[in-house]
């Protein structure tokens, strides 16, 4: 990249930045001085606060008040109330959100039970190339049920529903090229044939306004550490739409899903509500960091979020053309901002060596096997100077190692 072109990138990203509605958001995050963060789709920022939540359910809530916590504290409720604040993020009502487990556990339990609920149909559509704990998860919940798991790419999953379809399972934004998925059109397939969608959201939530309700999704999990910043390995939450509360049964039924967990009877009996899809103690700790994160994202529109992130990723895509096709990075993701998240993935042979050195200069974004590149675009803490910055050292380091050695 020129000098000439690399200061006319730099001044279209500065006054494209100068019109950006979240910047006063920006200082909500605690970011390493030097660093341009493109991974917020896999670990989120720090949002400030968090730190000192936790510090004070430890010195405080767990030092000092110790098992008297759980109800001087609010211990027990804390679920429940990452679970209200969480069903914004989703377009649901808070009764309709469980936080609780990872993501995977979350998906075997809903696979599970789904199943249960429609028996005698023995098929599980599923995305192919789908992130691979979900192809794990949903293999093995499915065998457990006498279920077979297809796979098929999205714009195929509609179609192949029949009569003996219990369940249509796939991520709403895929991992690996932020392609958006139809989640409408997949819910209206699915119950024409009384089957039931379940969409894993973990690279969707808190990227763009979401709207289970209205697209009529049955079913759906996700994670609380990618955009929504909750810490390494935060809670998951799981949404079940109302109608089927009291159809569905959790395949692990632990204590917090009894209807009486201290009653301590020996049957089970499921909570009401999604509540019964709760399995053990709550991580107090984690869920806490989770609650102070979420509370970060007050007074935040989600379709400014997705607005910002969507014009991020088109400034990007432009500037790969303009300035890395003819060397050979190709874009991976979808061109139309609709169908794409909040991530542009490239495609170039030497995509993890690329990676290593971008995060040498304090770049950080991550690689994907077995040639993709792939930058977060998250909405609260990504500029476009920040991607200015990111394509014109690709461009250094492509013209370096092009270079003839000496």
């Amino acid at each position: 990249m020129a000098t000439t072109t690399s200061a006319s990138a730099h001044d279209q990203a500065a006054a494209l930045d100068r019109e950006d509605p979240l910047a006063a958001f920006r200082s909500r995050f605690v970011l390493p001085a030097g660093m341009r963060y493109f991974d917020g789709n896999s670990l989120g920022a720090l949002a400030k606060g968090v730190a000192e939540r936790v510090a004070r359910v430890v010195t405080h809530e767990w030092g000092e008040g110790l098992i008297g916590s759980w109800t001087s504290a609010g211990w027990l409720e804390l679920p429940r109330r990452v679970a209200a604040r969480l069903a914004p993020f989703l377009g649901v009502a808070a009764e309709e959100v469980g936080v609780a487990d990872g993501t995977s556990v979350n998906l075997f339990k809903l696979l599970g039970a789904a199943l249960a609920a429609r028996p005698g149909r023995t098929r599980v559509l599923a995305l192919e190339g789908n992130f691979p704990t979900d192809v794990y998860v949903t293999r093995a919940a499915a065998e457990q049920r006498g279920a077979a798991v297809e796979t098929f790419a999205a714009a195929d999953l509609a179609a192949a529903v029949d009569e003996r379809t219990a369940v249509v399972t796939l991520s709403h934004v895929d991992y690996r090229t932020g392609e958006v998925f139809d989640l409408a059109a997949l819910a209206a397939a699915a119950h024409r044939h009384g089957a039931l969608l379940l969409v894993d959201v973990s690279h969707s939530v808190g990227a763009m306004p979401l709207l289970l309700e209205e697209w009529q999704v049955d079913l759906a999990v996700g994670c609380g550490y990618k955009f929504l910043g909750g810490g390494p390995g935060a809670p998951a939450f799981l949404f079940v739409r109302r109608v089927l509360h009291e159809s569905l049964r959790s395949p692990l039924p632990g204590w917090l899903g009894h209807a009486n967990p201290f009653a301590f009877a020996d049957e089970y009996e499921p909570a009401p509500g999604v509540d019964r899809f709760l399995c053990g103690t709550p991580p107090i700790l984690s869920l806490s960091a989770l609650d102070a994160a979420l509370a970060a994202w007050e007074g935040i529109d989600l379709r400014a979020v997705r607005s910002w992130a969507a014009s991020l990723g088109d400034y990007f895509i432009a500037l790969v053309d303009a300035h890395l096709a003819p060397a050979g990075v190709l874009v991976a993701s979808p061109r139309d901002a609709v169908r794409r998240g909040a991530q542009v993935s490239l495609r170039h042979p030497r995509a993890q060596e690329l990676i290593a050195t971008l995060a040498a200069r304090g770049i950080v974004g991550d690689f994907r096997p077995p040639d993709l590149l792939r930058f977060g675009l998250h909405a609260l803490y990504v500029r476009h100077a920040d991607v200015a910055a990111l394509v014109e050292a690709l461009a250094e380091l492509h013209a370096t190692s092009a270079e003839p050695r000496r």
